[in-house]
């Protein structure tokens, strides 16, 4: 199975209970208080055009006000399709694949490390541009800031692209080793393996000087070498004797940076990022004699490949067959296809313009197929000898649960025909 590494954590070059008192202002219930969720009146009659949407919170997880989330902001492009996801939080459901994946975890650190890691699984996802970008030294210009890979809310609040988000807020609250598990958001191709909300783990500890000077090694040797020790136990805990490897690689946030990869299945298997903290990071959060490591890992990334499941919309999925199949605690129990239901694909082509993205595309067809889209690709490009390019893209659209009718799938086509040609500018051919 291919699963791209685009989504698997702030450490992808191509693409974790215990709450403590001093956490408690990072929670949801306190990041949407009153203050916060209100709208003026003005805000509010332009808001009455919008068709009511219940947010999916209501079915289980932390209620979310709506207008903290989809505002009339110009930089906002968050749609009603992420906002009825947002917080739902599948990572602390413990009869989930991932939140079955997230314990296996934590059984390992508290066993090897004597509960010595503090545990946030209910961090807020909705952040500060600062707290995002800048504390974790992401430069300016980098494209992860931009509207078309990022989700905003407003100029200066975004929805986390990953966890490492709440990492300097940790760090000077006085956590030295820590777990945060959460949902983030990218927006997205569309595919098997893609997904505008997926979940990660950042984990995190620090040393002091006592610590390496009694190793005799200097306190980056050190780092890596405990690094590299507690990941590959914890390969070896959620996928057995496997054969492993490490690869050199370049993170802003970390120096020296590495990837783990495993021999899984007859290929390697990239599974995760890590490295040795920047020493900017420890000294802008009250930690210049320290040395510290951090790694980052997408919990669906793993998952598909230790339960078997094929589409990550599954993940998302209600339905009794899928849910059915897991058991808290039981991981690696391996996923039973109950869908046979087959694709149908739908053709568009338009003459592009300059501000034409394929994430832009991807969020108008999410946006009125949600989970009936199973993929969108490019099948044709060709510019015209006027220097007009043409861009020409396959849809699938496929329903997990159940056989599509032709009306409802032309009805949803000739839609997104609609929704492509008026908000992306582009001339339908």
């Amino acid at each position: 199975m291919m699963i791209s590494s685009v989504q698997a954590t702030l450490f992808g070059k191509a693409s974790f209970f215990r709450q403590t008192s001093s956490l408690r202002s990072l929670t949801f219930c306190l990041h949407f208080s009153s203050s916060t969720a209100s709208v003026s009146a003005d805000n509010l009659s332009r808001k009455k055009w919008r068709q009511p949407v219940f947010s999916a919170l209501e079915l289980g997880g932390v209620k979310v006000s709506r207008e903290d989330v989809v505002k009339d902001d110009p930089t906002n492009n968050v749609p009603d399709s992420i906002f009825s996801k947002l917080g739902l939080q599948l990572h602390r459901r413990d009869q989930h694949p991932l939140g079955i994946l997230k314990n296996a975890i934590y059984e390992y650190f508290d066993t090897n490390y004597s509960n010595k890691f503090d545990k946030f699984d209910d961090i807020c996802p909705i952040v500060s541009l600062k707290q995002n970008f800048d504390d974790v030294l992401v430069p300016e210009g980098h494209v992860s800031r931009s509207l078309n890979d990022t989700y905003y809310i407003d100029p200066q609040t975004v929805l986390r692209c990953h966890t490492s988000a709440h990492q300097a807020e940790l760090l000077r609250g006085g956590h030295t080793h820590f777990l945060v598990t959460g949902d983030v958001y990218r927006r997205d191709s569309i595919d098997s393996t893609h997904y505008p909300i997926f979940h990660q783990m950042e984990g995190f500890r620090v040393f002091v000087p006592d610590e390496w000077e009694a190793s005799g090694m200097d306190a980056t040797s050190f780092a890596a070498v405990d690094l590299k020790k507690c990941l590959e136990g914890l390969a070896r805990h959620l996928f057995g004797a496997v054969e492993m490897r490490w690869v050199d690689t370049y993170f802003p946030f970390t120096n020296p940076s590495f990837e783990l990869e495993i021999y899984f299945q007859e290929k390697w298997l990239e599974v995760l990022g890590c490295g040795v903290t920047e020493q900017e990071i420890l000294n802008r959060n009250g930690k210049p004699n320290n040395v510290a490591w951090a790694f980052g890992l997408g919990l669906e990334r793993l998952a598909m490949v230790l339960f078997d499941i094929p589409d990550i919309r599954l993940f998302w999925s209600n339905d009794e067959r899928f849910t059915s199949q897991f058991s808290k605690g039981q991981l690696g129990v391996k996923f039973k296809p109950f869908s046979k239901f087959p694709p149908c694909f739908k053709d568009i082509s338009f003459w592009i313009n300059e501000s034409f993205t394929e994430n832009n595309l991807c969020e108008v067809v999410r946006g009125i197929a949600g989970d009936l889209v199973e993929e969108v690709q490019l099948i044709d490009n060709f510019t015209n000898k006027k220097g007009m390019t043409s861009h020409c893209y396959r849809i699938a659209y496929r329903s997990m649960e159940r056989s599509l009718t032709d009306d409802e799938i032309n009805d949803l086509q000739w839609k997104v025909r609609e929704q492509v040609e008026s908000k992306l500018n582009v001339v339908i051919r």
